[in-house]
């Protein structure tokens, strides 16, 4: 049974969630929450409520009647699926219950029940640039990726919100925008990598021996998830090369900027092995290419355009040092 003070209450929440409620009104709410935890409670819940109704953007006078049916309905149809959130009609509605939680929840029941009221709302994003193309897009909170061929990444649609997370198969360039309070972080079952705001490359395809990390601006800290040992810091033209096997992650000196030549349809071979070469090649052209066990461990050094180029002629340039040759045979190219 409603009191006349939670009568009064129901009223500034509505108001304040309608977007016409007034400062000193907002106040007067957050002092009333305050009081006890049974009241800030009953904030959340009315929060919670709100956002079961679909009453956001409308004209549509909040029914709380109406928005409980909806809430219960929605919690009964809820099955979780292999980890994933599962997609609710109201994920539009993250820029205002990110904005609800912060003025009313955070500074009344503590940041971490406002991080889980939020994040239960969220589905993940999942973004893939398939074989033979790339593609570029920015993250909610500014940041600029490039995702190289083949590769997949995932985020939370709360992204920015509460944390900066996602993971990553494949090779992506980051433009990461500058925000203290929630650091950038990448999460692989190899290595996990924080920065605040910096520029990188990161290089993580599932079927390669080895993780690199290419550091162009900024500081990057990485943590082994494989083999117990102190955190590894890179400076600028600092590289980490991680082996997926055995865990062993060393630091050395090297020239960052041409660890991304690929974004502007570059590929770029620093004494590369031809395995590593062959790979990327399939990946730019969605080919096939077999290397013979006897060429394994030759290295190359050479700049290409992709675009103007075809796979063909990247083979002759590299047959014309007489260390290699090839033919295309049932439908894939053979390095020998």
């Amino acid at each position: 049974m409603q009191t006349d003070e939670h009568i009064q209450a129901d009223e500034w929440i509505d108001r304040y969630l309608a977007g016409n409620l007034d400062g000193e009104s907002l106040e007067k709410l957050k002092q009333w929450a305050l009081a006890s935890e049974e009241r800030q409670r009953y904030v959340r819940s009315r929060v919670e409520l709100w956002l079961s109704s679909g009453a956001s953007g409308s004209h549509t006078p909040f029914d709380s009647d109406k928005a409980y049916e909806r809430f219960l309905s929605h919690k009964a149809a809820q099955r979780p699926v292999a980890g994933r959130r599962v997609m609710r009609p109201w994920w539009k509605l993250a820029g205002r219950v990110a904005a609800v939680i912060l003025i009313i929840l955070l500074p009344l029941i503590g940041y971490w029940r406002g991080e889980q009221a939020i994040e239960q709302h969220f589905a993940d994003i999942v973004v893939e640039a398939p074989l033979g193309a790339r593609t570029k897009l920015n993250l909610p909170d500014g940041t600029q990726v490039w995702l190289n061929a083949g590769t997949r990444i995932v985020y939370s649609q709360g992204f920015g919100v509460s944390n900066r997370r996602l993971t990553i198969e494949g090779e992506g360039y980051f433009e990461v925008a500058h925000n203290q309070k929630i650091p950038f972080e990448i999460n692989t079952r190899e290595v996990d990598l924080r920065v605040l705001g910096t520029k990188f490359n990161f290089r993580n395809y599932p079927n390669d021996q080895e993780i690199t990390v290419d550091l162009i601006e900024g500081k990057v800290v990485l943590h082994n998830d494989i083999k117990p040992m102190s955190e590894l810091y890179l400076n600028p033209d600092e590289k980490m090369v991680m082996n997926r096997v055995t865990g062993e992650m060393k630091k050395s000196s090297t020239k960052a900027s041409q660890s991304n030549v690929w974004i502007n349809d570059e590929l770029f071979f620093d004494e590369d092995s031809l395995e590593d070469i062959a790979k990327r090649l399939m990946r730019s052209y969605n080919v096939q290419i077999e290397v013979a066990d006897s060429l394994r461990g030759r290295r190359f050094y050479g700049s290409f355009k992709v675009q103007g180029n075809s796979v063909e002629n990247i083979l002759d340039a590299i047959a014309s040092t007489h260390q290699m040759r090839y033919r295309y045979d049932d439908g894939k190219y053979i390095l020998y």
